[in-house]
């Protein structure tokens, strides 16, 4: 990136001057393009408007739309094309014959097969031109001459090799490679020896111009003939000529002149005022040796060249500038200039002067704007604003990014939108400040009253300013006021004195009251989904839309529109940032690489036909051709016209959806349904669609609809239908067996439910009676722990009695050892406890899944309360007070949770 820079900045310092001409409209195609050779011999247009390249082993033709290429049956070099009527006559080695076009395709018609022409000193020929000369038409090599009348063909002896033949009105001229130019009438030769100049001189090219012959030779220039005296063409590029060798010559109309050459392309030359513009690889085309010249139905030419074909428009009314070197880089401003235009560019500002484009000193930089005041330029420059005057370019102020200088209406100032804000200008140009309160990039503007201003940022929102004694009082944004919450780019355009604002697919006007943003009928009606509206005059303007640019006509209060064809400058637009000058018809619009010139008053498109073809699998449809469902099918839109009278067409399948582009007359429709595919083709008539064309096609129903499918099918569908009928009876049959099978089936389940059911009645039974038998065994343990409590309480009282003996010691002591063997020993605790466990095992669990915390002890109180012993019956049992049991029974409460209201013993019961 820095080396380019270095060399750009070095081109500027070592040359600052870049000569080029403002040219026609080039197009260019190569070898790519129609899939041919690289040398195109010959050019011609048919009956058809269709051209005919003589492309090497390839007969190459060409609609506007789409290449074909067709090759002879002995695959030789095709040398010359000719037209004439439905016949396209070629010649190559050893051959000539014509093509005739049938069907969609072309196929070819010797002429000189089996007739022994090629002989003798002919033997090894190539017919390099045809021509026809009073009905005749000629094959001529360069060493004989063929002449085809009805179906003979008459071998004519030439008075030595030539190089071409040139019929001009009832006479045939003749130039030999030594012996100088020969006439014929048909019958005989004779030699112009008043010519002798052109001797030893191979000449390329016999065109009359007012009475005049010019010779066109090779290596030494241009000769005119003036009845019997011929000298050298007294025009500055004859001497150039010499060196560049000339291939080709044509006249284009009574005072133009197209010369191509082998080593800079084509000249042509304007015979009145003698200027001439050279078109050439430097500038627009892909290569220099021109072959062949060739005018089509609209005076353009078609060049056949060394390697490919070129398109040049010379009748059109648009002139384009690209520059090919890079220096100018992409344009944003432009203003008419002494004999030429002043351009602003990314790179600086250029003086395009007499095919001269120059930088300006000092002024490399971003450029946005260019406004003539006066006799000064003002120039809107990325470091400043600068005047330019005479060849100086000067600093005026330090406002940078000036993107637009407006001249109030309402006083003498300026007020210029820029980077920063709103700048101040007297009448002088003198730089007064900038606007307070009003600190963005300010983009456009325009001056309503003497108080009031209107400003879009460069991003975002729509400003009202509002200003007393020439300061700002307040600042209002409309979009914010208006609830717009999308107000980015916001562009605004002045027409008949009254701002209109474009933001969100809308056009508004504003109440100046409210500052209310009100929907204008006027311009939603024909303006909507636009990219750019740039002013011209009062009653002008270009819009762009849907990557199309129109030039807007107001008169009788409508809106004409005027298409540019796109061709122009497709792909090198910029939509945001376009500038059109108007200098009396013509319209100068900037370009990525540099500028056209449309002379919009100059030109009507002539009223014409539009043939349409239709393609399947690369034949053309006709009554015969079956298209088969959900297939692809081309259209071809043909038009006779290949430059500027060409419209850009449009068009609707069915009558369906939105006008689609046929982009080069071309169509490809996929995936067609059955039945009829109507198309209508349109071109613009203004805002609306004008039909000019109409082509239809029957698609034919996909297989699986045909008659012996649908035969198929109701076969199908009968074998269908008795198949169910037979499967439904069948499995009425089956049903009605299963509907059997199942009744049996449920009696046996009943009578299984019935079993069970009485089995678990028994076991119910039988589980009660064992719950009465455990009841009956917790009562004997009951018992048993009752009758053991109350022999306890017998052996206390015995004992509290012998306590209360304290003289009879040894009655005392053998008292004691009974009871003691009476009483009951530790094993048998063991089993009363486990007896009283297992007895209430199920209780036991619920009892510990409830509350975990519980001792041994808590568990036996509970099981002694679950058999309903009083506390006075529990003491004994656990070997404790009346007053312990209590309050055993009262830490139990707390371990379970239980609340003062509840009962512990009915907690147990119901546990």
């Amino acid at each position: 990136m820095k080396l380019r820079f270095f060399l750009l900045g070095f081109l500027f310092i070592v040359a600052p001057t870049f000569g080029q001409q403002v040219l026609p409209f080039v197009e260019n195609f190569n070898k790519s393009d129609y899939q041919g050779d690289n040398q195109v011999w010959n050019v011609t247009q048919g009956e058809d408007h269709a051209l005919y390249f003589a492309n090497n082993h390839n007969l190459v033709r060409y609609n506007g739309v789409q290449w074909d290429k067709y090759q002879l049956p002995n695959k030789t070099i095709i040398r010359s094309v000719y037209a004439d009527g439905k016949r396209i006559y070629s010649g190559s080695y050893n051959e000539f014959g014509y093509w005739e076009r049938k069907q969609g395709k072309m196929h070819y018609h010797s002429l000189s097969a089996r007739k022994k022409l090629f002989l003798g000193n002919s033997v090894n020929e190539e017919i390099w031109k045809i021509f026809k000369f009073k009905g005749v038409i000629y094959f001529q090599s360069f060493n004989q001459l063929y002449a085809l009348n009805g179906n003979s063909v008459r071998k004519i002896d030439l008075p030595g090799q030539i190089s071409y033949c040139f019929p001009i009105d009832s006479t045939m001229y003749i130039a030999t490679v030594n012996k100088g130019v020969y006439t014929f009438d048909g019958v005989t030769m004779q030699p112009q020896k008043q010519w002798s100049i052109l001797e030893n001189k191979i000449i390329h090219g016999i065109e009359q111009v007012q009475q005049q012959l010019y010779f066109f030779t090779r290596n030494h220039g241009v000769f005119v003939a003036n009845n019997s005296s011929i000298t050298p063409w007294n025009h500055a590029l004859n001497l150039q000529l010499q060196s560049e060798l000339i291939n080709s010559a044509k006249m284009i109309d009574s005072y133009r002149l197209a010369i191509g050459t082998a080593f800079k392309g084509v000249y042509i030359v304007d015979l009145q005022n003698q200027t001439f513009t050279n078109i050439n690889r430097n500038n627009a085309l892909k290569n220099n040796s021109i072959l062949s010249i060739c005018l089509d139905n609209e005076k353009d030419l078609w060049l056949g060249m060394d390697n490919g074909i070129a398109h040049i428009e010379i009748n059109s009314p648009f002139l384009t500038y690209n520059d090919t070197s890079g220096v100018l880089g992409t344009v944003y401003a432009i203003a008419p200039f002494e004999n030429g235009y002043l351009l602003g560019s990314n790179h600086g500002l250029f003086r395009y002067q007499n095919n001269v484009l120059q930088l300006v000193k000092g002024s490399q930089g971003q450029v946005w704007q260019i406004d003539k005041i006066g006799a000064n330029y003002v120039i809107g420059h990325n470091d400043g604003t600068f005047t330019y005057s005479a060849g100086n370019f000067a600093k005026l102020s330090p406002v940078t990014g000036g993107w637009k200088l407006y001249k109030s209406p309402f006083g003498d100032g300026y007020y210029q939108a820029n980077y920063s804000g709103i700048a101040l200008y007297d009448s002088r140009l003198q730089y007064q400040g900038k606007l307070d309160k009003i600190q963005k990039p300010i983009r456009n503007l325009i001056q309503i009253s003497p108080d009031e201003l209107y400003a879009v940022d460069n991003y975002k929102s729509l400003y009202k300013i509002l200003l007393e004694q020439g300061k700002v009082s307040q600042v209002i944004n409309i979009t914010a006021l208006n609830k717009i919450k999308n107000d980015f780019n916001v562009r605004l355009f002045e027409f008949k004195g009254s701002p209109f604002f474009y933001l969100n697919n809308q056009w508004y006007t504003i109440n100046q009251v409210t500052n209310k943003l009100e929907s204008n009928a006027l311009f939603n009606s024909n303006f909507k989904a636009i990219t750019s509206c740039t002013s011209i005059d009062d009653d002008h303007f270009l819009i762009g839309k849907n990557g199309l640019l129109f030039v807007i006509t107001f008169e009788n209060n409508q809106f004409k529109w005027q298409l540019i064809p796109k061709k122009y400058y497709q792909g090198k637009n910029s939509a945001e940032d376009t500038q059109v000058v108007k200098q009396g018809n013509k319209l100068i619009i900037n370009l990525d690489d540099g500028f056209f010139i449309y002379d919009y008053l100059a030109h009507r498109k002539p009223i014409q036909q539009y043939p349409i073809e239709g393609y399947y699998n690369h034949s053309l449809i006709d009554d015969a051709t079956t298209i088969q469902f959900n297939q692809t099918v081309d259209i071809n839109i043909l038009t006779p016209y290949f430059g500027f009278n060409r419209e850009d067409l449009f068009y609707k399948l069915n009558e369906e959806g939105e006008y689609k582009s046929a982009d080069g007359g071309h169509i490809t429709l996929n995936n067609l349904h059955s039945g009829t595919q109507e198309i209508r083709i349109y071109k613009r008539q203004g805002a609306n669609f004008q039909q000019v064309g109409y082509y239809s096609f029957q698609v034919a129903k996909p297989w699986y609809f045909s008659v012996w499918m649908v035969l198929v099918y109701l076969i199908l569908i009968s074998g269908g239908l008795f198949l169910y009928y037979r499967w439904n009876k069948v499995r009425y049959i089956e049903k009605l067996r299963l509907k059997e099978e199942e009744m049996r089936h449920q009696q046996v389940v009943y009578q299984l439910e019935l079993d069970a059911d009485n089995k678990l009645k028994i076991q119910e039974y039988e589980k009660s009676i064992l719950e009465i038998q455990v009841q009956k065994k917790a009562s004997e343990v009951a018992g048993k722990s009752l009758s053991i409590a109350k022999q306890s309480e017998m052996i206390d009282s015995i004992l509290k009695l012998l306590e209360k003996e304290n003289d009879l010691d040894s009655l005392k002591s053998n008292i004691k050892k009974v009871i003691k063997l009476n009483s009951i020993n530790k094993k048998e605790w063991e089993t009363f406890e486990n007896n009283l466990y297992k007895s209430h095992e199920d209780f036991v669990k619920r009892l510990t899944a409830h509350c975990e915390k519980l001792t041994s002890k808590d568990i036996k109180l509970c099981i002694y309360l679950k058999m309903s012993l009083s506390s006075k019956e529990i003491a004994p049992l656990m070997n404790i007070s009346f007053r312990g049991v209590e309050l055993h029974r009262y830490r139990l409460r707390k371990k379970l949770n239980l609340a003062s209201d509840t009962s512990l013993s009915s907690f147990i019961n119901t546990l």
